[in-house]
């Protein structure tokens, strides 16, 4: 085989996890009461367009987790060998962005370097900015820049648009036929807003992706769309494989939050007592001391540990992997406590109804009675909570790399490239297209996980039913 696949821990855990969103979405589908709030959700426009906006960095980020290494090509057939680099269909996608590697820091859309160097020129030496080896190559001259610049932005806008009609052609097609009506009806309707469905929302947010997508791709070709870092690397290259990493830092502490703040907030509000007493007194304790400290303190044995044992990953980005894995944990292990309060007030009031009371009295066990009468009634805070804390933690991760206790500084992520990009602050002109880029990304994707959980929020809230 010319590749060998790699299967990391976190990528393992991502394709576990989509397997059970995916078991979740049939078993909602067949259940006409867990259907109807999704329902809810997708005729509510705001919530679909971040929907689709969500979707794209979901993309990104599982063709990123399909990891793979490649045959050298001096090895021999019989006993392959295979490069300690290890990289994914992401990046074999998008090759050009991680190969084409400039000397140093360059501007967005430029052809120069952004720092003045020694140059030979005409059997002379002088001081000027040197031409970048890909970022306007084509060009023979700097006047041409911005005309170029120019026409492969009107192109890309052309390109996207042929493309949203072609999209929005097919959909219609589709929805006549499924609705029976003639093409006019259904194009008054989509125009009315009658569909049933936000359907000019997802004409307009889909229209808009692919312009920018198809104008970025455009721009890319020819430039370096957010200039270069300090060692030459495409900035928008490195903004998107970090969309994988902030994915995982949202999803998998997630997972680890859930079932601690689930069993012992519902554990704590039902039984009372001292096992209220001692539940509360473990995230009392937890509360008290600084999160930041806490987890800075774990993520510091953690790298000791895979420090003095390399002999255990075979390759960097096993490494790096296992550090970010570490960091999910941690965070899980400290995040829980909220959530738990909240479960645990509610599950307080739910004990005390009469239904309750009346199935305690009939010798229903506990396990019956909170898996039957409790949970079901709390379960939209915790669907609430876990698309509302995603955001949180995406956050998280770059204010602890920022420190220095998040992820592994090899690792592509955007609180690495805030830390690396802080320094570059002082300089004269500022180097500001690293931070701008992070930024830009991070605050997509945050806007649309808020914006999503609101959908989520005013559908599954039973005591927001009534004002909608």
């Amino acid at each position: 085989m010319s590749v060998q696949p790699v299967i990391l821990w976190t990528d393992a855990l991502i394709f576990a996890l989509l397997a059970g969103v995916l078991v979740l979405v049939w078993f909602i589908r067949r259940q006409p009461h867990l259907r109807a709030p999704w329902a809810a959700v997708a005729r509510r426009p705001m919530a679909i367009g971040a929907a689709l906006v969500l979707a794209v960095f979901v993309i990104i980020g599982l063709l990123d987790s399909l990891h793979y290494r490649e045959k050298l090509g001096d090895s021999p057939p019989a006993k392959p060998q295979y490069s300690v680099e290890v990289l994914s269909v992401f990046d074999a996608l998008v090759g050009p962005l991680r190969t084409q590697q400039e000397k140093t820091y360059s501007a967005p859309l430029a052809m120069q370097l952004y720092a003045k160097e020694f140059v030979e020129r005409d059997d002379a030496t002088a001081r000027d900015y040197p031409r970048l080896k890909y970022g306007g190559a084509h060009l023979r001259q700097a006047a041409a820049r911005v005309p170029d610049i120019v026409r492969r932005i009107f192109v890309g806008v052309a390109q996207g648009l042929a493309a949203s009609l072609l999209l929005f052609g097919l959909l219609a097609a589709w929805q006549t036929r499924l609705r029976h009506l003639a093409f006019g009806e259904w194009l008054t309707a989509w125009g009315t807003g009658r569909l049933g469905w936000p359907g000019r929302t997802v004409v307009l947010i889909l229209t808009a992706m692919l312009m920018l997508g198809v104008v970025i791709a455009r721009l890319a070709a020819g430039y370096h769309v957010f200039g270069t870092d300090k060692v030459g690397q495409d900035v928008l290259y490195i903004s998107l494989k970090s969309i994988r990493t902030g994915l995982v830092i949202g999803t998998l502490t997630t997972l680890v939050t859930l079932p601690l703040a689930i069993v012992l907030g519902i554990a704590a509000g039902y039984f009372r007592g001292w096992v209220d007493d001692v539940i509360q007194y473990v995230y009392t304790v937890l509360n008290s001391i600084p999160g930041v400290l806490l987890i800075a303190a774990a993520v510091l044995i953690v790298q000791v540990s895979i420090e003095a044992n390399p002999d255990l990953f075979d390759t960097a980005a096993a490494r790096a992997d296992i550090r970010l894995l570490a960091l999910c944990l941690i965070m899980g292990v400290t995040s829980w406590t909220g959530l738990a309060r909240l479960l645990r007030g509610e599950s307080l009031k739910l004990r005390t109804l009469d239904y309750v009371e009346a199935a305690r009295a009939f010798g229903v066990s506990h396990a019956r009675i909170i898996s039957r009468h409790i949970f079901p009634n709390v379960f939209h805070l915790v669907l609430i909570a876990i698309v509302l804390d995603f955001s949180g933690l995406v956050l998280a991760e770059a204010v602890l790399s920022y420190v220095g206790v998040g992820v592994d500084p090899t690792m592509y992520s955007w609180g690495n490239m805030i830390n690396g990009a802080r320094l570059e602050l002082a300089r004269e002109p500022v180097v500001w297209w690293q931070l701008g880029a992070a930024f830009a990304f991070m605050f997509a994707l945050v806007l649309a996980a808020n914006l999503f959980a609101d959908g989520v929020r005013d559908a599954f809230d039973p005591r927001l039913g009534g004002r909608r």
